[in-house]
């Protein structure tokens, strides 16, 4: 019997009810026996079902995930997530509003034929016996010359978070959201993506949840992982992709260490120099993690594996994310999030993957609106509006929050309330500013 992965956002439409799709020529509910059957049916006749969202439909595809038991999952073509309705389970905001348009097509490369997502990664995912490597904190800049022809370290931890879809919050996820859930998400994300010619879900290590009772068996499978970044004589030495939550990174008897929850007997060796860097790349969101008991911190990096067994981090970025794992990139991002979520609203959360600081990032896409998906931006101090009215469909309903100046305007409604005051489409303020 054929089996169907979970539909991405299956359970996130308006009103509860399941993505359905036309497959065959026939209409079928996500989630369904014969849903799981009629998308093995057209993956293997090569057809293209449509997600019903909108009247016409929006094409889509079917790819089969050969980690997950051979089991089949629909998927939005490449570059149409914007093409379907706010609401739908397949939506995405516009890719120029995000960090995404600048990478997708070039860093990250779609092939609907197999189903398969090739990854150009500007990190060493190996390295030479006896050869040091230069350590670096983030694998980005902030420059707004970031490349997009390939990801930084920042830039794949956003794109499987966007691919896992914990940038998406509803109220039903409310008190569903944990590490466990996080972990299987990001897993599912990794499968069909090549790295480097290699599979990368075989390279990628992240915590299981720890249970004292499993300890045994679970440091068995962490280490049967590892020996793959173990290095063998006159050969490259494997690296692995480390994502797991921060607990600590202090110093230690000999150099320094970061210790990642749910590893509570292996801490993470790191040099000193990779460490003062971590701090001078990092000082404001360290600073945030420091002081909010409700903040998370994200770690990715690439470690190797000593004959001992000891990992050592080569390069690492760092990321925060709230109580329900939505990543913000300050204070402001913050309250913004926490204001979404505790009013009950549905939304997308931006990221910037290679974007540099200064460059114009929709914080959040709200799915809960009638019509085009209203845009949520926090504008820098000095920063012209200009910059944030352009960046994507002129039609579109913009809010802008300056904070430095001003308390954070009303919430764009939800759908079937009147329009809330303080945001307006880019023709609207265009003609308010002539």
């Amino acid at each position: 019997m054929a089996t169907v992965a979970p539909q991405p956002g299956e359970a996130i439409e308006r009103g509860g009810r399941r993505a359905a799709y036309l497959v065959g020529g026939k209409r079928f509910e996500a989630g369904t026996a014969a849903f799981a059957e009629a998308i093995a049916d057209a993956h293997a006749a090569h057809q293209r079902p449509r997600c019903l969202c909108l009247v016409d439909g929006v094409e889509m595809y079917v790819a089969r995930l050969a980690g997950l038991g051979g089991s089949y999952i629909v998927k939005r073509m490449p570059d149409t997530g914007s093409h379907h309705a706010p609401d739908c389970a397949s939506y995405e905001p516009p890719p120029e509003v995000s960090g995404l348009g600048q990478v997708l097509g070039s860093a990250i490369t779609e092939d609907p034929a197999t189903g398969e997502t090739t990854l150009k990664l500007d990190f060493a995912m190996s390295k030479i016996a006896g050869r040091s490597t230069m350590p670096t904190a983030g694998g980005d800049s902030d420059s707004v010359a970031s490349s997009g022809t390939k990801l930084s370290l920042r830039g794949l931890l956003h794109y499987l978070w966007d691919q896992a879809e914990l940038t998406r919050w509803q109220p039903g996820f409310a008190g569903k959201r944990n590490w466990g859930t996080v972990r299987r998400h990001l897993l599912q994300a990794a499968e069909n993506k090549i790295a480097r010619g290699d599979s990368l879900r075989a390279r990628l290590f992240i915590p299981e949840v720890f249970a004292v009772d499993q300890r045994d068996a679970i440091n068995a499978r962490r280490m049967s992982q590892w020996s793959q970044a173990i290095a063998s004589p006159g050969k490259p030495q494997h690296l692995m992709l480390l994502i797991a939550e921060v607990k600590e990174i202090v110093p230690a008897r000999y150099g320094f260490k970061a210790v990642v929850k749910h590893v509570p007997d292996q801490a993470f060796a790191l040099d000193e120099q990779l460490y003062r860097r971590l701090g001078r790349r990092f000082e404001p969101a360290l600073a945030l993690w420091g002081a909010a008991d409700d903040i998370h911190m994200v770690m990715i990096a690439t470690f190797s594996v000593a004959a001992a067994g000891v990992p050592t981090i080569v390069e690492l970025s760092l990321m925060l994310v709230t109580r329900q794992w939505l990543p913000v990139e300050d204070a402001f991002e913050k309250q913004l999030v926490r204001k979404l979520v505790g009013d009950g609203r549905s939304f997308i959360k931006g990221l910037r993957y290679n974007l540099g600081a200064a460059s114009a990032l929709a914080c959040a896409t709200l799915t809960d609106c009638e019509g085009l998906a209203p845009l949520l931006f926090i504008v820098p101090v000095g920063v012209d509006d200009g910059r944030y009215l352009q960046v994507s469909d002129p039609s579109a309903p913009v809010w802008l929050w300056h904070p430095a100046g001003e308390t954070m305007p009303p919430i764009p409604r939800e759908a079937g309330r009147p329009r809330a005051a303080g945001f307006a489409t880019r023709v609207e303020a265009a003609a308010a500013g002539s």
